[in-house]
């Protein structure tokens, strides 16, 4: 599958123009700065494109005004090299079949809507979908919308692949698939990275498209190269530790136990545990302390003991220690739509599936995983909760130790917090102690440096802190990595999610693309995410 330079050609008069995105998902920073339209022969001569497509999309409407697409085809042959012509309109294809050698040039039908009426034979494309025969005769090839081979139903979810790919294969044609972009919502089966998409058209073991046209060429080039044929026993094409965020809190609700098994399956190497008490001083995993940032309490029958905790920040709250563990076990927990602003929502059909998880069954669970390597527990708020009679280190403590983790060294133990007094707590164990660094920065001095390595053997950064960007674009590479590696301490990033909103637009709404530039680029030692299954196929 070749990468060809697709021109989406319109035969009129091109006075200077100022040119805007029209897509509202991607920046607008470049609005405005009269660029200028350029011709076939400008890309041909300017770009210089290892192959040439040319679409031609509206023969009828310029030959009603005496503008002859199929002459300026013919025209053009004679001095570039066109690898690809497409167009939905079968007339003009006809009219240009015996002019062409398709050895060299390749004609292609453009299906569009199945329910839009193609000019020429006033058929449906919907129709004509089932006459390959006759599409062979004038075309070497089909371009469909994506949702012809995979169709998505009124939910976003994906429906049974057709046999269009298998079909089109056997009447000798290509088929290609469009309409594929990074930025604007597709399947929730894929959890926003859009590799897995591409992958799912191209190396699915049943079937292959021959080539996909893209908003954003990067992705399937990338995916195509580097994740094909990938085997989950390959040997990894990249060292790094991969940490959750609260499991495959992207696709199941946080800390619950399908958070947890879809991490594990995914390839996730350390898994995470936020512990928060219960009433009765049981320790559980749970991203926040405020059961209504999680769970459903709001609309349960605690919900009239909120209250405000200025010391946590919290206005209108229920935290966890108001309820007892089986009370909290009785609610139903939620999955987290960081970017819901955006109308980017998470796993739908799975918003409230999976069970809260104490931290002896979170312990259990990671040993028992033969994938798991080992698992972080994130500690927060102590000393208000010493303050309140609950001692969650001690807790933690007590748990590690009766599971076993004291003794044993097969599974790696992290505590972290961004409390170094909490970490000084462990000091003595044996356990990777992990500050983490809440705040961007954009430098450290050896002094804190120091000061770190007195309670902490590696550090967690904000992506911020790496690659600081300004109006979403980055500005810049900071060494605050090298700076701590250099001091021996590992550096591990937070925050990588797929959703595209959440990455500069340096990294073209690719979740593939923002991570190599953090460890390929960067260097740093790990990553904490949300999707694992995104960084596992990263490394390979």
């Amino acid at each position: 599958m070749q990468g060809w330079f697709s021109i989406d050609f319109n035969f009129k008069d091109l006075a200077p123009v100022t040119l805007r995105q029209g897509v509202f998902s991607r920046t607008e920073k470049f609005d405005g700065t009269l660029q200028r339209i350029l011709t076939v022969q400008d890309v041909v001569n300017q770009v210089k494109p290892p192959g040439l497509w040319l679409n031609i999309q509206h023969d009828t409407f310029f030959s009603q005004h005496n503008l002859s697409m199929r002459s300026f085809i013919i025209s053009l042959s004679k001095n570039v090299l066109i690898n690809y012509i497409s167009s939905p309109e079968v007339n003009f294809l006809r009219s240009i079949v015996a002019r062409f050698n398709p050895r060299v040039t390749k004609l292609v039908f453009r299906f569009i809507g199945q329910d839009d009426v193609e000019p020429s034979t006033n058929q449906t494309y919907g129709s004509l979908l089932k006459n390959l025969t006759f599409i062979k005769t004038f075309a070497s090839g089909i371009l469909v919308p994506k949702s012809y081979i995979w169709p998505v139903d009124n939910s976003l979810y994906l429906q049974p692949y057709t046999s269009l790919v298998l079909d089109a294969h056997k009447e000798g044609l290509q088929i290609f698939a469009s309409e594929f972009a990074n930025d604007v919502p597709f399947a929730y089966n894929y959890s926003y990275d859009p590799a897995p998409e591409y992958l799912s058209f191209v190396d699915n073991g049943d079937f292959s498209v021959d080539g996909v046209l893209s908003d954003f060429p990067v992705t399937p080039s990338v995916t195509i190269d580097c994740f094909t044929h990938l085997d989950k026993n390959d040997k990894p094409q990249a060292k790094l530790l991969i940490i959750t965020s609260e499991g495959a809190s992207g696709d199941y609700p946080g800390c619950t136990n399908l958070a947890y098994t879809k991490a594990a399956s995914d390839g996730a190497d350390v898994l995470d545990c936020p512990v928060q008490m219960a009433k009765d001083g049981i320790p559980f995993c749970l991203g926040s302390i405020n059961l209504i940032d999680k769970t459903s309490v709001s609309q349960s029958p605690f919900s009239n003991i909120a209250s405000t905790v200025p010391e946590l920040n919290i206005t209108n709250g229920i935290v966890t220690f108001n309820l007892t563990w089986d009370e909290i076990k009785s609610l139903k927990l939620s999955i987290s739509n960081p970017w819901s602003e955006f109308r980017l929502y998470r796993n739908p059909k799975a918003r409230n599936d999976g069970k809260f998880v104490s931290l002896v069954d979170f312990l259990t669970y990671a040993e028992n995983a033969t994938t798991v390597s080992g698992v972080m527990i994130s500690i927060e708020n102590a000393a208000y909760l010493a303050n309140q009679g609950f001692g969650v280190t001690a807790a933690v403590r007590e748990a590690l130790r009766n599971a076993g983790y004291n003794n044993q060294t097969a599974k790696k133990v992290m505590i972290q917090s961004k409390d170094s007094s909490v970490l000084k707590e462990f000091k003595k164990s044996r356990y990777e102690l992990v500050y983490r660094v809440a705040d961007d920065i954009r430098d450290i001095e050896s002094s804190p440096i120091s000061e770190i390595m007195n309670f902490a053997s590696s550090v967690i950064l904000t992506k911020k802190s790496v690659f600081p960007s300004e109006r979403k674009f980055v500005s810049g590479q900071t060494d605050v990595v090298q700076k701590l590696q250099s001091s021996n301490l590992p550096a591990y990033v937070q925050g990588f999610n797929n959703e595209f909103v959440s990455q500069a637009w340096d990294f073209f709404s690719d979740s593939s693309v923002e991570m190599n530039n953090y460890i390929a680029g960067a260097g740093i030692d790990g990553v904490i995410t949300d999707f694992p299954g995104t960084a596992a196929r990263y490394r390979g």
